[in-house]
């Protein structure tokens, strides 16, 4: 069995977007929610400098959702390859 490898990138993609939006959006309404994990975004995206308006959420939102793309790509990528792989072996 493989995986899609796009519907794994779509899925990456919207699932850590929407992770790093909804997280930045209660931010906005609930000030200290999620500080932390906001404080480690702004170190991992250039361009994002934290929790200071709703453009800032929506910046750390597009760099989340492709680097949840990628990641799900490149996970899809590599099961893949290694489940191929491994069952080349094991019909041998």
């Amino acid at each position: 069995m493989s995986l899609d490898i796009k519907a794994l990138a779509i899925t990456g993609a919207i699932g850590w977007g929407a992770s790093l939006c909804v997280v930045g959006l209660l931010n906005l309404a609930f000030p200290g929610y999620g500080k932390s994990f906001l404080e480690l975004s702004k170190s991992l995206y250039p361009g994002y400098h934290g929790p200071d308006g709703i453009g800032s959420v929506i910046v750390v939102t597009l760099y989340a959702a492709l680097d949840g793309a990628v990641a799900g790509a490149i996970f899809g990528w590599l099961y893949n390859r290694f489940a191929r792989g491994g069952s080349k072996t094991g019909a041998a």
